[in-house]
């Protein structure tokens, strides 16, 4: 099968051991977040999920109705093996913007910066993740609060508050965005945690 050039970049970084966004646990933030709810119920995705230690978080805590989407097959695989009760229909291989569903929650771990930062890619992610929560429903997480440079190959990609509003702002309310002040060490004033709810 072949594979799009966008998989294929992503494959190549895992396969490569190049993931310098991977901290190798759930980031504190997202975890105290997960901590606060209550509803063990809820239909959440990950995208971009990566290692998805997050995921691997939710399914301590009781959660079940967890779906993780990756555009590459590589950490879905390790996933699998390492959580192999989790069901192969929860684990989504597929582009971000070709999936479709219906979430309750969806929880950003700066996916949003993967993406090559044109105005048209960053639309269509706010229009996406509208488009994939279900009334009410919820996207949170956290985005990189670092400059954007003009090196199209640098990835992860950063930006800045007023930017990420830019794009999120006519789809969302926005509950709280501010600078995580529970970031890990290596990440302190890096990170805006946001918490956005689908109008």
């Amino acid at each position: 099968m072949k594979h799009s050039k966008e998989e294929q970049y992503w494959t190549d970084r895992y396969k490569e051991s190049r993931m310098g966004w991977d901290i190798g646990y759930p980031s504190t933030p997202i975890k105290r977040y997960i901590d606060q709810l209550t509803n063990k119920d809820i239909s959440i995705l990950i995208p971009g999920a990566g290692n998805a230690y997050e995921a691997e978080y939710l399914l301590q805590q009781g959660f079940k109705n967890i779906h993780i989407l990756d555009i590459s097959e590589v950490p879905l695989k390790d996933f699998k093996d390492r959580n192999p009760n989790m069901a192969n229909e929860q684990l989504i291989h597929k582009d971000f913007f070709s999936h479709e569903g219906a979430y309750d929650l969806i929880i950003e771990q700066t996916f949003f910066c993967s993406f090559v930062p044109t105005d048209e890619n960053r639309n269509r992610y706010a229009q996406k993740m509208h488009a994939l929560l279900k009334d009410k429903g919820k996207l949170v997480g956290l985005w990189f609060d670092i400059p954007l440079t003009n090196d199209m190959k640098k990835r992860p990609f950063g930006g800045h508050r007023a930017l990420y509003l830019k794009y999120l702002s006519p789809y969302f309310k926005v509950n709280s965005f501010e600078r995580c002040y529970n970031s890990i060490p290596e990440r302190s004033r890096n990170e805006l945690f946001g918490i956005f709810q689908k109008k």
